[in-house]
This record gives C-alpha cells, structure tokens and sequence, in this order.
C-alpha cells in the first residue's frame, strides 16, 4: 500500500495504480437449481445434515473456478478495502449539519411529483401548521405490527417503541413551540434497518433470534448521530435475513411490498427502508450495504440511495459489522434529503479506527471534472428497457450538462463477482452465532454452502480483490473526477410468486444477475451512488416499475458523487418525458395537498 499524491489530495492505503487488461468473459448461464414452497424446506434439512452435498453445490455455483484464472499469478492478496483521503485545509467540520441554509429544496411540489421532504416537516413545524406530535399520532398506525387492523406498510417495520417516540416527538414540539429547534431534522421521522443497535430495541439481524439477549445497550453511532439533531425514530426496519439475498422475502417478519407496484418485490437486504421511504412513511432511512444492499431496494423502488466508501461511515459498536464488504448509508425520497441525512450519519466517530481518520463530510464547493466511464461490453449485458433508459440518462448527461463519456475497461468481472459472493458468505458464515436450523431454508442452504469455502479459495478472492483495486486506481489517475456508470441492476425489478412467501425463495441465477454492477462498489471499497432514471410497465400487477442507474467514483468522492445525483434528479423531473411517477402506494402523511 502507498500514500499518494491523486490531484492534490493525498491517501492512506491507495491502491497501486496498475493496468490489468483482460477481455470480457460473460459469465455461462447459471446451473443453480430454483427451489421454493414446501420443497425448499425438504431440500434445505438435506443439504444441512447430508456431508457431502453441501461441497457439490458450492463447486456447482463455480466458486472453484478462480484456481484456474493465470492473471492471479504474482499478486498479493488484499483483506481490507478501506482508502482514507487524508485531510487538507478546508476539510473542517462545518458549525452544524443541519442549519437550514445547508438544505437545497426539491424539485417539483409536494404530493404533485414529489413525496414530502425533510424540508416539507421543517416548513410545517416552522409555521405552525403541524407539530411533531401530530406527525407520530398519523405515522404509528401505519408502522405498528402489534395492532388489530395493521396496514400494508407495517410489515416494512419490525418494532416501535410507541411511548419512547410520543415522548421523543412531545420534545420536539416543545422545542419548536420555544423557537429552539436544533435544525432542520428537529422532529423529523425515520428509520433504521434491522442490522443496526438502537438502545431498547432488540436486534434480529432479520431472523428469529434476539442477537442483543433482550435490548441494545448502545445505540449506532450513525442512528446516534441522527438522533442528536431531533430526528424521531419511528422504528426498525424489517430486512432479509441475514442480508443473505436480495428481494427482501422474509417468511419469519413478513415480505414488504414494492410501493410501485405491490406484485414486485422492495429489493433487500434494505427492503423494509426502501419500503417505509418508498410509501413516504418517512423521507429517509439508514440502511446497510454488504452487496448492493441499499441501493437494489433503492432502484426497485425509484428512491437515491449512497453506498459510502468502505469504514466512511462508523459501524460501531457492531462487534461483527467489520467485514470486509459491508457499509452503513441513507435511503432517500429526495437528493437534498439523502446529502443531508448522509452528511450527518457520516461524521467521523472519534473512538473508532478508521471512522476516525476520515475528514468531516462536507459539500462539495468549485469546478469539478464531469467524466463518466462506460464498459460498453458489461452495461450491454442489462435487459433491453434498462439499457434504454440509462442511455436516454447518458445522452442527456453528455448534451445538456456538459459531460464527457468516455470508454473503459475492467478486467475479471465475472471472477471479481465469484470473489465477492465468496467473501461475503464466508464472513456471514464466521459470524453467525445460532444453529443454521434456526435459519429459513433458503438461508439453511446458503450458510451450508458458505462454511466449505477453502482457505486458498477465500485467498485467491483476495487475490482478485487486490488486482481489481489497482486497476480502478489506474483508471482515477487517467481520468481525474471519473465516474464509473452502469445500471443499478440489468433487470427492471424482480415480480413476487406467492409460492415463495411461505417457505422462502433459493434462486441463486436470479440473485447473481441482480448484482451484476452492484458488487464492485462492495468488493473494492469505492463510494456509489443510484438513482431512479425512468420506468416501466410491470409484467403482472398494477402500477409502473422504476428503473436506476448508478455511479461508482474514486474512494472518499461522495461529495461529487452527490453532485452528480442532483444531475441524475434534473434529469427524472426535466429531461424525461412525463417526469418523476410517485408510487401507487405513496402515503400522504401530512396531509397538505
């Protein structure tokens, strides 16, 4: 590893910048078999207790094929994907995150286009036309499991402590009626995933079992963070379990619904924030994102979500959260609303290494390079209605706002996607501390598959993690500012089969194509952005289907990463034809319009 000068900003661990040329393999057709209903859960006690079946579907998922890759020869194996840009003058934390001339109001009207921002709350709250404590009154009977007659959107929440949030929002009003609020998230609501401790709520982690043995004594330094400035909690936030897929079925807590359309699925692991958010139940959510995570629930369902740079945001004190892939971010309704709520949730966390090396998030200020790259052999491989879309995005991007595009390469996709589905079911296996029997099926299956990972196998993943990291090093130094665009996901959202909500659901060909893009971000540290840049007509249900792109930047570039969002916003309200469409499920909780 080497400390660089990149552009006049220096690093800690950068990659060696390194061209590692290869041609573009598509990955063969999947051969995992599609499992669900009753026999799934038949298959999955077979799996689990039979000894050698468990090897055969991890060689039959191709994870043995990296001994055969020669362009792995002489390279060193890296562990750790974390870079920190290291500070330089201006890079103090400014006096508060959340005074009012740091927000930027969204395009379009409220309820007209729009769903209702953390600007919207703080106007009401400022006139007086509504409290925080009427907010919460309206919010608990759409987020609480434990009522009679519970609606749609409560299945996106696991828990609400009823009592501490009237108490919590009582306080806020209170505030707000003296004229001292604390800023522009004072009273606000929002939600946390599953994944993350908030103090007095159990942790599930998606499963049936309490990880914390009956509360968090802590909470999250992000949550914590966000709480500081008033935000109301308003719940937990249901996820897949153990994160381990991306749809967000989850036959223990109950399966969101996609508030698009209610045939589709959220996406996970973060479907129930993209599920309370997506309805408008709140204007954002902190989520987690250890393989697209944040940002498929947020392209299902047409909402921005912000992979941060690996260790960017503070895990603490998550004893397991420090694996190799996995980060903490925001889920947004709005732009303005993910800047704000990922400058707050990003502050550096003094106690903790490397949380406590990086600068204080701030906004972006002068001129910045508008380059994007485009793999034109990998973004060709999305379905035809995706491609369209980014490619209108593209277009507009190039023409109206002054980008330049241009080609790359990356080499080792498909063995760089085999490495990262490894790795992560690897460092999921080490810290799963239950029997696998207490786990769905599917997950039964999974875990089983992740616990015959050979130590080289795991050390050639490295290998290619590594050489990947060198060769997006090299690419940031050709192209200063660079932004690496693909779509979010190749397919435009993936539709529920009711045989799947009981038992669950193993579709290992489905997942992998799901991830296609999302996992480089994952695997090599760097910071991605998505947003929804248009839709389609679903295939069954009712309702439209959005669809995202996505732009992954060089470590520590949130900043621009972010000013190319607000691009992405103009474009959905400005550039394409009928503009931002608000889901059929959207709920109008303050009632304004």
């Amino acid at each position: 590893m080497s400390e660089m000068d990149q552009t006049s900003r220096r690093f800690l661990n950068y990659p060696t910048p390194k061209t590692h040329d290869a041609p573009f393999f598509a990955p063969p057709p999947g051969k995992n078999p599609v499992i669900k209903g009753a026999l799934l859960h038949y298959l999955a006690n077979l799996v689990a207790t039979v000894p050698l079946l468990p090897g055969v579907l991890w060689s039959n998922a191709g994870f043995s094929t990296l001994r055969n890759c020669r362009q792995l020869d002489g390279i060193d194996p890296r562990y750790d994907p974390t870079v920190v840009p290291l500070p330089q003058p201006g890079d103090e934390a400014p006096d508060s995150y959340t005074d009012k001339t740091n927000l930027r109001a969204p395009p379009g009207n409220a309820s007209a286009g729009r769903f209702y921002s953390i600007k919207d709350f703080h106007d009401a709250y400022s006139s007086g036309a509504i409290t925080p404590t009427d907010v919460v009154e309206r919010l608990l009977p759409l987020v609480r499991r434990d009522i009679a007659e519970r609606s749609p959107c409560s299945t996106g929440f696991m828990d609400s402590k009823v009592e501490l949030i009237r108490q919590t929002a009582d306080e806020s009003t209170q505030r707000w009626k003296q004229g001292q609020p604390l800023g522009i998230l004072d009273g606000v609501p929002f939600g946390v995933k599953d994944d993350l401790l908030v103090q007095g709520y159990k942790e599930y982690i998606g499963t049936s079992h309490d990880y914390t043995d009956g509360g968090a004594k802590e909470t999250s330094w992000c949550v914590k963070m966000v709480e500081r400035e008033g935000a109301i909690l308003v719940g937990m936030l249901v996820m897949h379990e153990l994160g381990m897929d991306t749809t967000n079925n989850n036959p223990i807590w109950g399966t969101p619904l996609n508030p698009y359309n209610n045939s589709y699925y959220t996406g996970g692991s973060s479907g129930g924030a993209a599920c309370a958010v997506g309805h408008g139940i709140v204007p954002f959510a902190i989520g987690s994102d250890g393989g697209g995570s944040v940002r498929i629930p947020s392209n299902y369902c047409g909402l921005y979500g912000l992979k941060p740079t690996h260790a960017r945001v503070s895990t603490a004190p998550m004893p397991d959260a420090g694996t190799s892939v996995t980060v903490r971010g925001p889920l947004a309704s709005s732009m303005a609303d993910l800047e704000v709520s990922y400058r707050v949730l990003a502050q550096p966390d003094p106690s903790t290494y490397p949380s406590s090396q990086f600068s204080p998030p701030r906004k972006l200020t002068g001129p910045r390079n508008k380059v994007l790259g485009v793999y034109k052999a990998w973004v060709d491989r999305a379905d035809p209605p995706v491609q369209e879309a980014c490619q209108s995005a593209l277009r507009y991007f190039e023409s109206e706002l002054g980008y330049q595009i241009v080609d790359i390469s990356i080499p080792l996709l498909h063995q760089g996607q085999l490495a990262h589905a490894m790795t992560i079911m690897a460092e999921g296996a080490a810290g799963h501390r239950t029997s696998i029997y207490d786990l769905t099926p599917a997950n039964r299956i999974l875990m089983s598959l992740a616990r015959q990972t050979p130590a080289t196998d795991f050390l050639l993943g490295q290998r290619v993690r590594n050489l990947l990291m060198e060769h997006l090093a090299d690419l940031f130094r050709k192209h200063p500012g660079l932004i690496i665009v693909t779509p979010t996901t190749p397919n435009a959202g993936w539709p529920i089969d009711e045989a799947e909500l009981s038992h669950g659901v193993t579709n290992g060909n489905m997942q992998i194509r799901n991830m296609e893009y999302v996992w480089l971000a994952n695997f090599t540290g760097v910071p991605c952005i998505q947003f929804p840049v248009g839709y389609v007509h679903g295939v069954k249900g009712s309702g439209k289907v959005p669809i995202g792109l996505s732009g992954q930047g060089e470590w520590g570039s949130e900043d621009a990463l972010i000013e190319f969002g607000y691009d992405g916003e103009k474009w959905l309200h400005e550039g394409y034809k009928g503009g931002k469409v608000m889901p059929e499920g959207w709920v109008d909780v303050l009632k304004m319009g």
